[in-house]
C-alpha cells in the first residue's frame, strides 16, 4: 500500500527513505498502510475546509466527532481496551503493534495541512491533557475519564502555564488548599489549547511550599463554580481556543488528585518529552509543506523572462530547506528508534531527554528560516492568506507557538547540555555496570 501515496512533488517536501526501493529500517507494511489511511482521511475530509474552520476560529462538532470515531482521540500511553471505549486505534492498527512510529506518522500527516490551529482544535487539549492521566492516574480515574474523551463526549485541557509562569514551571503560583474532602483552587492559567471548550484541566497547582517539592497535579472540573474562562486571540492558531482561566475558591475533589500531593512535578516534566517530540514532528512537516509549496512556485512563476527556478538566488533558498531540515529529521529518527528499542527496560539508562530539548530547537529554527525563505520566495503571494501562498502565510503565524511552546529555545538549550551531561554519566556508569558481568 506504500506505492499508493503520491511522490514527492518538491525537493525536501518528503523524507528520502519511503521514497526509495530499499527497505526502511523502521517502517514495515503496518507503518505504510497507516501513512496512506490517514492521509487520505485528511486529504477528504481535512484539507479542503481547513482555511474555512482556522478562519471561523473553531472545527464543526460534527467534524471533531467523526475524527474521535475514527480513533484519533484514543489517549496515549495506550492502557486497557477499555479505557479506548472499544474503539479501534487509526488504520485499525492493532493495540500490540501501535508504537512511536504510528503516532509520529499520524501527527506528520495530520500537521501536513498546514494548518496547526485546526489540527490543535481537533483534539490538542486532550493530546496533552489526557497522557498524564493515563500514565499515572488509578484504575478509578482512567476508566472516569479516557474512555469519554476517546469518544469526545469529554474534553481535556493542560493548565500549566500561568501569567507569571510559563517554562520556569517551578514558580507556579495558583494554589490548592486542602479543606476535608476537597481542594480549593485559586489562581489563573494562559494560553491554555482549547481551554473553551474543556470539560477538564490537568492543572498544576501549589499544595505545599515554594519550588517544585510543593507542586501537585489535579484535575479541575471546568464547570464547578469559580471558574471563569475567555477566549484569547493570538497571532497563529485560531481555531485552537487559545484561553485564559481563572479559578476563584473552586472547590475540587481529592479524588481527583493525580499521584501523590507535592509529588507533581516530576509527573508533569515526563510530559515534557513527549509534547516537544510531537512539536518536532510538527515544525519538521510545515517546514516541508514550505519548501514544497515554495519549489512549485517558483517553477510557474516567471520573471524576467525566465522561471524563478533558474534563479542561482533562488535555488540557494531551495537547497536551504534540505540543509536544514534533513539533518533534523535524520536526528529525530535516530532518537524515536532509541525510545522504541528501549521501552521495555525498567529503568532509563539510555536518558534522552536533554537530546530531545536540542531535537525541538534544531526543528523549530528550521522551521523558522523555512517560512521565511519561503515568503522570500513567493514574495506577495506569500503574504496572501488566500492563493498558492496561503499555507505559508499561516504558517508564518503559526510558527511561533512551535518555538515557544513547550519550552522556550533560551531554556531549551541550558536544559539540553544540563541533562545530556547527567546523561553521560549516566551512561558512563551503565557501561561500566555491563563491562564488570563479562
Amino acid at each position: 500500500m506504500a506505492d499508493t501515496l503520491r511522490p514527492a512533488t518538491a525537493p525536501y517536501s518528503e523524507p528520502l527513505l519511503p521514497q526509495l526501493d530499499v527497505r526502511n529500517p523502521y517502517y514495515t507494511d503496518l507503518h505504510h498502510n497507516l501513512r496512506a489511511t490517514v492521509r487520505e482521511y485528511v486529504d477528504t475530509y481535512i484539507s479542503p475546509y481547513a482555511a474555512e474552520w482556522e478562519e471561523a476560529g473553531r472545527v464543526p462538532e460534527a467534524v471533531r466527532r467523526r475524527h474521535c470515531k475514527l480513533g484519533y482521540s484514543i489517549v496515549h500511553p495506550l492502557t486497557s481496551e477499555e479505557d479506548s471505549a472499544g474503539l479501534s486505534l487509526p488504520g485499525n492498527v492493532p493495540r500490540e503493534k501501535w508504537d512511536t512510529w504510528c503516532s509520529l506518522i499520524v501527527s506528520d500527516e495530520l500537521t501536513r495541512v498546514g494548518y496547526v490551529g485546526v489540527i490543535w482544535g481537533l483534539g490538542g487539549g486532550n493530546g496533552i491533557g489526557c497522557p498524564p492521566v493515563a500514565r499515572f492516574g488509578n484504575a478509578e480515574q482512567r476508566k472516569r475519564w479516557l474512555p469519554g474523551v476517546a469518544r469526545g463526549d469529554i474534553r481535556f485541557c493542560l493548565g500549566i502555564t500561568e501569567p507569571d509562569a510559563g517554562s520556569d514551571v517551578a514558580n507556579i503560583q495558583s494554589t490548592a488548599q486542602r479543606d476535608g474532602n476537597h481542594y480549593i483552587v485559586n489562581g489563573s492559567k494562559k494560553w491554555i489549547t482549547n481551554g473553551i471548550w474543556a470539560d477538564y484541566c490537568t492543572a498544576a497547582v501549589r499544595t505545599g511550599g515554594p519550588g517544585r517539592s510543593g507542586i501537585s497535579l489535579l484535575v479541575i472540573p471546568l464547570a464547578t463554580a469559580g471558574v471563569t474562562r475567555r477566549r484569547m486571540h493570538n497571532s497563529g492558531v485560531n481555531a485552537s481556543g487559545s484561553t485564559f482561566i481563572e479559578f476563584e475558591d473552586v472547590r475540587v475533589p481529592v479524588e481527583n488528585l493525580i499521584g501523590q500531593e507535592n509529588k507533581g512535578f516530576p509527573l508533569i516534566m515526563s510530559n515534557f518529552n513527549p509534547e516537544r517530540l510531537g512539536l518536532a514532528c510538527a515544525s519538521l512537516r510545515l517546514a516541508r509543506v514550505c519548501a514544497e509549496d515554495a519549489y512549485n512556485y517558483a517553477l510557474k512563476r516567471k520573471t524576467f523572462g525566465s522561471a524563478l527556478i533558474e534563479k542561482q538566488a533562488i535555488q540557494s533558498k531551495i537547497f536551504k530547506f534540505g540543509l536544514m531540515i534533513e539533518p533534523a529529521y535524520a536526528f529525530m529518527e535516530q532518537l524515536v528508534n532509541i525510545l522504541e528499542l528501549t521501552k521495555d527496560r525498567p529503568s532509563d539508562d539510555v536518558n534522552i531527554g536533554g537530546m530531545t530539548a536540542l531535537l525541538k530547537v534544531m526543528s523549530t529554527r528550521a522551521l523558522e528560516k523555512s517560512v521565511r525563505e519561503a515568503q522570500q520566495i513567493m514574495g506577495g503571494a506569500g503574504y496572501n492568506k488566500a492563493g498558492k501562498g496561503a499555507r505559508i502565510e499561516q504558517i508564518s503565524r503559526d510558527a511561533r507557538v512551535h518555538v515557544v511552546g513547550g519550552g522556550s529555545e533560551e531554556i531549551m538549550a541550558g536544559l539540553a547540555l544540563r541533562e545530556e551531561t547527567k546523561a553521560i554519566r549516566t551512561r558512563r556508569k551503565a557501561l561500566e555496570k555491563r563491562q564488570s558481568k563479562v
